[in-house]
């Protein structure tokens, strides 16, 4: 078992680094502009409230997700010119590892565990009186 989900780790990581990549390559002007207004409508479709079939429809809601954004992203990397695609995928690999992803990632969480402890407080005082 360990080898599926380390094959499957090591997707996810390929394809969080080619989602930047692919960001990097549809501002490139050496790739095709349809390819970049692709981008473009893969990106708002994944940030798009609106989905083909409806989230709250079991498993069916969420399959549309997980084909057509990981699929168009795939498409997007077979489409950007190979030369382009490489200087853009080694670009995200160094991004990945600067701190900054680290610093904002530690900023969320201190959102978050600021939220929680308010929403604590509140129940509190409002339990108490």
């Amino acid at each position: 078992m360990p080898g599926i989900i380390d094959r499957l780790r090591m997707r996810a990581k390929d394809l969080k680094r080619d989602i930047n990549a692919v960001y990097f390559a549809s501002r490139d002007p050496r790739t095709p502009w349809p390819v970049r207004w692709l981008a473009i409508a893969i990106v708002a479709y994944a940030l798009s409230p609106i989905d083909l079939i409806p989230d709250f429809i079991p498993v069916l809601g969420y399959l549309d997700d997980l084909v057509i954004v990981p699929g168009g992203i795939f498409l997007l990397v077979r489409l950007i010119p190979p030369d382009v695609m490489r200087e853009h995928r080694l670009a995200a690999s160094n991004r990945e590892h600067a701190a900054g992803g680290r610093g904002a990632a530690a900023v969320i969480v201190g959102i978050w565990l600021l939220s929680a402890g308010l929403a604590v407080w509140a129940v509190y005082r409002y339990f108490r009186h």
